[in-house]
């Protein structure tokens, strides 16, 4: 499948990676070997230049990474410190290295041409430490193609069906479709939910209208905010974006990213949790444990249909209404993917 190459990928919760230890992860088929050094961190290829024993399994020094099959030292820049028994390093004695940024609580790495990484590209995530929100963390992997879960995430019509349990949507939610906006680097949805109970988990006697927004910004990061409002707003604001301050409870955020590792894996990281004007410790882990329950829903079902989907020969869909946003993010990724090779 096509992916963006000149983008930030999500590759770890900052707080789960060890100190002075290596980590292994792949992203887009290209095994990486993340490590701490004293500024910071470093991406390199997980693979030694001499017999290519995994970097992984190496020797964090300082900020060098030592291979402990034949002892080559590498610096955070890729390049072979040391060999032991020989003077002389060639000038090639390298790996490749990544760019690397940490934003969000989470390390992000520039998968494609080092010289076009771009900071400001990195979506405005928000993890556990903001200080305005009491978030929980997670993540899980995937025996399917990570463009599959994108694909789960911008469509939310499944939610009547495959989250009937969890997230309790009714069937309503998947009669009605969200406004979409075209943006440079993803689509941005908007959704109203007039005259119903509370969101799961805090329902009152009083209806209120229920608003979510949120972004699906390359390469797949999911941003979305939701807010309960008195009945009567989602007709007031013209079924436009309401005033945040005026909202009654149910002020959440949720940070999600889909990175993929191999063609036929992926790993979804995700974090939710109450504006802490909203809510509390307790809330984030009642929005915690529904999480979990959901997120393993749509695991059930999307590692099913990445089953399916190998065994069809000349697989196709059928897109319905739903399927807007589907599209335009996917002919956005295509297209840049095809700039990136043209390039």
């Amino acid at each position: 499948m096509t992916y963006v190459r000149n983008a930030w990928y999500v590759a770890a919760w900052v707080n789960d990676l060890p100190d002075h230890t290596p980590t292994a992860m792949s992203i887009l088929g290209e095994p990486l070997v993340i490590f701490r050094t004293d500024t910071g961190y470093a991406v390199l290829e997980d693979r030694c230049v001499h017999r290519m024993a995994p970097l992984s399994l190496g020797r964090c020094e300082g900020a060098q990474l030592r291979c402990m099959y034949h002892g080559l030292l590498f610096n955070a820049d890729g390049s072979v410190a040391e060999i032991p028994g020989q003077d002389m390093i060639p000038p090639n004695a390298r790996v490749r290295s990544y760019p690397v940024a940490e934003r969000g609580d989470w390390l992000w790495v520039w998968m494609g041409s080092s010289d076009k990484a771009d900071e400001t590209l990195i979506p405005p995530a928000i993890g556990p430490t903001h200080p305005d929100y009491i978030m929980g963390q997670g993540y899980l992997d995937y025996a399917a193609e990570a463009r599959l879960i994108n694909d789960n995430l911008l469509d939310f019509s499944h939610l009547s069906f495959v989250h009937a349990n969890s997230f309790g949507a009714g069937p309503d939610f998947a009669q009605s479709l969200p406004k979409l906006e075209r943006l440079d680097r993803g689509v941005r949805f908007f959704r109203w939910l007039t005259n119903v109970p509370g969101p799961v988990g805090r329902q009152s006697d009083a209806l209120v209208d229920n608003f979510m927004s949120y972004d699906f910004l390359v390469p797949g990061i999911l941003l979305m905010w939701n807010g309960s409002f008195a009945a009567g707003t989602a007709q007031a604001c013209n079924m436009g974006t309401p005033d945040y301050e005026k909202a009654l409870s149910g002020v959440t955020f949720t940070s999600q990213a889909v990175t993929p590792m191999t063609g036929d894996t992926a790993r979804y990281f995700f974090c939710w949790g109450p504006h802490k004007d909203h809510g509390d410790a307790s809330m984030r882990d009642m929005l915690m444990e529904i999480a979990d329950q959901a997120f393993g829903e749509d695991k059930v079902m999307i590692e099913a249909q990445h089953k399916v989907i190998q065994s069809t020969a000349s697989p196709k869909i059928m897109p319905t209404a739903h399927d807007k946003g589907v599209t335009i993010f996917n002919r956005l990724v295509e297209k840049m993917a095809l700039a990136e090779t043209q390039a």
